[in-house]
């Protein structure tokens, strides 16, 4: 299916241009699995972005990049440097057929082109524009450097992720980048539904920093009401609700204090109960207070099954129990599987399909189809340059060769 089909999409019409790096890619991605038409704006050679593993094959060519095809999937791409007036000329054209911009840039890069957005909206009164940085365009610290390290050390993740014998530890993955983009998709849709009402676009100011801080769900909730700084507990739930322990094949996560009596009646039935059946355990502050005797015990004998031994009797007693599952059991999960989640795509050159997790959401009017990889380089030059604004070869190969595109 080409990207010009998707006319059912539910945001069908609206029109994305996307400046994003590797913080905020992934809000254009989903707003272009949704329907909308984005074209990625890249310097001519490249986003810096295109740098970043995993790489096919293990070839850290710029078009190898798995980050950046899995960022940019559904998008057509374009070259473009903004910083020459030329660039700007032909990027004010594209601004008046534009309704979402996306940047990422450190506050004020765009005001000194005179691209801010008062300057953009008085050319386009209904524009939306999303500004992904650090620590937010304004503040004390709006121009200091940040990163998904940084943003998640002042954000406040890294305090309360880790061993409580060890240093504090970044949180798997690019986790702000993906907090902050979540937020600005849903900011988008807002601001859309705004726009219908006033006519009015506006300008949408999202910090990685603040971003983190958002997800912190227990930390900043306990901290403003009880005064309590919580700490990192490892493979512990905040509330020692639950804990992972090891299995003969890996792990599993288990309640610890959910009918209780349930739980030692299993281990009591394998002779595997130790003391817990004695009635003072019953006293949940009791076990709260030896609570590394009751994983010791807990942890003989979840030694003696397999996870998927422990997962099936959990849920035969109504127990949230699951196995932590590797990345290749996560792709073979028969329920994924049966849902149609994963998506195979052509890499460029159609050398190589390559799987991707496809949305995380199904609309029962609406079905859903990955219409095309992420654009090479400047792929898509021609067709917005000569067909959407106009320019002719003349015009396209001058612009090339003043590395304008």
């Amino acid at each position: 299916m080409k990207l010009s089909d998707n006319k059912n999409g539910l945001l069908s019409g609206i029109r994305i241009l996307d400046l994003a790096d590797e913080n905020a890619s992934f809000c254009s991605k989903l707003l272009a699995d949704m329907g909308a038409s984005v074209i990625k704006v890249e310097r001519p050679g490249g986003d810096p972005s295109r740098r970043l593993g995993p790489f096919l094959k293990s070839s850290s060519q710029p078009e190898r990049s798995l980050f950046f095809e899995y960022n940019n999937s559904n998008k057509r791409g374009i070259t473009l440097d903004i910083e020459q007036s030329a660039g700007r000329e032909i990027f004010l054209r594209l601004i008046r057929k534009t309704d979402i911009l996306v940047v990422t840039s450190y506050p004020g890069y765009m005001e000194d082109l005179d691209l801010g957005f008062d300057a953009l909206s008085k050319i386009n009164p209904g524009l939306i524009m999303v500004s992904v940085t650090g620590f937010g365009k304004k503040g004390p610290r709006s121009r200091y450097k940040s990163c998904d390290l940084v943003a998640c050390a002042f954000g406040g993740a890294m305090h309360v992720s880790g061993s409580p014998s060890c240093a504090p530890v970044k949180p798997f993955g690019e986790q702000s980048y993906y907090a902050a983009s979540l937020f600005s998709a849903v900011a988008v849709l807002l601001a859309l539904r705004s726009r219908a009402q006033s006519g009015k676009g506006q300008e949408i100011d999202i910090s990685l920093q603040e971003a983190v801080t958002s997800t912190l769900d227990h930390v900043m909730v306990r901290y403003f009401f009880d005064q309590i700084i919580p700490k990192r507990q490892g493979n512990l739930h905040w509330d020692n609700s639950f804990c992972i322990l090891a299995c003969k094949d890996g792990y599993i996560l288990l309640t610890l204090f959910q009918q209780w009596e349930t739980l030692i009646g299993l281990l009591d039935n394998e002779n595997m109960a130790d003391d817990l059946v004695e009635e003072r355990w019953y006293d949940e502050a009791y076990r709260q207070e030896h609570l590394d005797h009751v994983i010791e015990v807990l942890q003989r004998w979840t030694m003696t099954h397999t996870k998927s031994e422990l997962f099936e009797l959990g849920q035969l007693m109504h127990f949230p129990w699951a196995p932590i599952q590797s990345p290749a059991e996560v792709l073979k999960s028969p329920q994924l599987q049966a849902r149609g989640f994963f998506m195979e795509m052509d890499h460029h050159g159609g050398d190589m399909a390559v799987k991707y997790p496809g949305m995380p959401y199904k609309f029962s009017n609406t079905p859903f189809h990955q219409r095309k990889r992420a654009p090479l380089i400047g792929e898509d030059n021609l067709s917005v340059y000569q067909r959407e604004l106009g320019l002719s070869d003349d015009q396209i190969e001058r612009l090339s060769s003043l590395d304008v595109i």
